[in-house]
């Protein structure tokens, strides 16, 4: 296994930690959990710009590391509906794109075609990333960048169904 697909794990192993915490009575619980966030981003930076820079991009990198985004974020979306930070509407958008996505790529898969991540997915979950960390810490604007967020969602969504609609002619 690589180092950037070793990253990428590293990513979701950070996952369950960030949500003890903020599930937890410790001091600046939020803080710390938002840093962890923050640290599994960079990570995410950090692997594609290894996998890219190598040469070594991997068709377990295309599913791994996209997948991993979805956990990372979408678990911190729970809890930032379940803490009532954001209303449910936009995380059950977000959940919606990442399954009708992921359906197209086990489609294509079944094709033998692997779907990377596009730059709009990729703009789609930074603006997603930027959006929870001000969320996570109640910051000015966080709502109306969780609503750029989704608006990117539904956007990069519909992309991605256009450039697959070939697949639905079965």
């Amino acid at each position: 296994m690589n180092l950037p697909n070793k990253l990428s794990l590293f990513r979701l192993l950070l996952v369950p930690i960030i949500l003890l915490i903020l599930y937890s009575n410790i001091s600046y619980n939020v803080d710390i959990a938002t840093a962890i966030f923050i640290l599994a981003s960079v990570t995410d930076l950090i692997d594609g710009y290894i996998a890219r820079s190598r040469n070594i991009i991997t068709n377990l990198g295309k599913f791994l590391d996209p997948l991993v985004d979805k956990v990372l974020v979408v678990s911190i979306l729970i809890y930032l509906v379940y803490k009532q930070i954001i209303p449910d509407w936009m995380v059950i958008i977000i959940v919606a794109r990442e399954f009708m996505v992921s359906g197209l790529r086990i489609l294509s898969a079944s094709h033998g075609i692997v779907i990377a991540a596009s730059k709009l997915g990729k703009l789609k979950t930074n603006s997603q990333i930027v959006a929870v960390i001000f969320a996570m810490q109640e910051w000015p604007f966080y709502w109306w960048l969780m609503f750029i967020a989704v608006i990117l969602t539904i956007v990069s969504g519909a992309h991605y169904i256009w450039k697959g609609r070939h697949l639905f002619k079965e």
